[in-house]
């Protein structure tokens, strides 16, 4: 089961309940934050069996792993994730 099974995810997403790092140095890349950007890529938790705090908490195991890292493209300081990315993330 992927990610975008149980959530919504996209940019632009003032009604997420938090946002992922979509562009930014390869430290930040992928951090989760409870503050709005239109530039974020927004979560909103769409299924009855998981908490939005719960995958808050296990997004940002992720990024503190370097997940996205891995995922991150561009040949500057300034790198990016795609929606696609975060879409197709496993779970369960």
């Amino acid at each position: 089961m992927k990610l975008k099974d149980k959530a919504t995810i996209k940019t632009n997403f003032p009604e997420a309940d938090f946002w992922i790092v979509r562009r930014g140095s390869e430290h930040d890349i992928g951090k989760p934050t409870k503050k709005f950007s239109k530039y974020h890529i927004g979560i909103k938790v769409t299924s009855d069996d998981l908490l939005p705090d719960y995958l808050y908490y296990a997004m940002t195991y992720l990024h503190n792993q370097g997940y996205f890292k891995r995922l991150a493209t561009g040949m500057s300081n300034l790198v990016n994730i795609q929606v696609k990315d975060v879409k197709d993330i496993q779970i369960g």
